[in-house]
């Protein structure tokens, strides 16, 4: 389980991570030009956004990372009150595994 967890929590912070790059590259590649005031409006409203897109993105990993906790809280205790029928369909997910890399 903790191996699931942590699976799915590091896909997910390279998820973040590769998003968080994608804004940092936009603000780069937007030349902050103050030649006309439109142009600083522009600027000032894509910034805004950006900074919106970041403040929703750290929400979003901060509600996934609360989400995922609870599922593995949930599924501990599931497997705590049921030990033996957790450890059939384990048993039963090992031998479907294993007949299907065996046919190869």
């Amino acid at each position: 389980m903790a191996a699931t967890q942590s699976m799915t929590s590091g896909a997910g912070e390279r998820l973040a991570r590769d998003i968080e790059k994608l804004v940092d590259e936009a603000e780069k590649m937007v030349p902050r030009t103050g030649d006309s005031a439109e142009q600083g409006a522009a600027w000032e409203r894509l910034s805004a956004q950006i900074s919106a897109a970041k403040a929703e993105l750290r929400r979003l990993e901060d509600q996934a990372i609360v989400k995922a906790k609870r599922a593995a809280r949930v599924t501990d205790e599931v497997v705590h009150e049921h030990p033996y029928a957790a450890m059939g369909v384990a048993a039963a997910v090992g031998v479907l595994l294993g007949v299907l890399i065996a046919r190869r």
